[in-house]
């Protein structure tokens, strides 16, 4: 069984049964588990003629590898990542002004899926990783996302900036971030045609991604604290892009 073919907690897996239950071949359940959130998620399956199975905790424990299950983990068909071919439909998809997050190198599972979590809320038509060397989809990705997994296209690619120039010929602008920028997130036009770009955990921007950016910029910080965990600078980037785009 596929680590990556797996969805555990309440809150992932009731939101892949409400939106894309076909992907489910089984559904796991915690023997002897009975409330309300259970009993919804399981109406779902049922309802979706998904194959319930009953397992102790040990057993889901294992399959969850230390990571908290809530009693409940679904099965999925064989995942297909995302490639660079599926930018262009994506994009084509998106309208007149696609709304991109690219994360350079980002590796902790957790960050990858409160990014993706918070792009689902900002509106993200695509997120963009590399294939090597950073976080893919993977169950604690799907469980932190909160359901976002389903939602937002998590697209892997073998050479971000050849990614990043082919972003810049379909006419996105890319804004990175930098502790250094003069200019502020709040001065950047972020409206129209746009790519977030942010660095790894620690490191940030690698040089051939921070030169493909178009335009840097700085969050403002008021405090001791010299910067902000990737995923909470993420949500940062995306609300002020928001903000703009809605008021536009």
């Amino acid at each position: 069984m596929s680590e990556a073919n797996l969805v555990f907690g309440l809150h992932a897996v009731r939101t892949l049964l409400q939106r894309q239950a076909g992907k489910v071949t089984q559904l796991l359940l915690l023997r002897g588990r009975e409330d309300a959130r259970i009993t919804e998620v399981l109406k779902l399956a049922r309802d979706a003629d998904i194959k319930i199975d009953y397992r102790n905790a040990h057993d889901l424990d294992q399959l969850a590898q230390g990571e908290r299950h809530q009693g409940v983990i679904a099965l999925l068909q064989k995942v297909e990542n995302l490639g660079e071919g599926a930018l262009d439909e994506l994009l084509d998809k998106a309208g007149p002004a696609p709304f991109v997050l690219v994360l350079d190198g980002v590796t902790d599972p957790h960050n990858l899926g409160a990014c993706l979590r918070t792009a689902d809320a900002a509106g993200v038509h695509a997120v963009i990783v590399p294939r090597d060397r950073a976080a893919g989809m993977s169950p604690v990705v799907r469980k932190v996302a909160a359901g976002a997994a389903e939602t937002v296209p998590l697209v892997q690619v073998v050479n971000l900036a050849r990614t990043l120039r082919w972003l810049k010929e379909r006419g996105l602008w890319l804004v990175g971030t930098d502790d250094q920028a003069g200019t502020t997130l709040h001065e950047a036009k972020l409206t129209g045609p746009l790519a977030v770009v942010m660095g790894a955990e620690g490191e940030g921007m690698r040089r051939l991604t921070r030169e493909s950016c178009d335009l840097l910029v700085s969050i403002p910080m008021q405090g001791v604290v010299e910067s902000l965990n990737v995923s909470v600078a993420t949500g940062v980037m995306l609300y002020e892009a928001l903000r703009q785009r809605t008021s536009a």
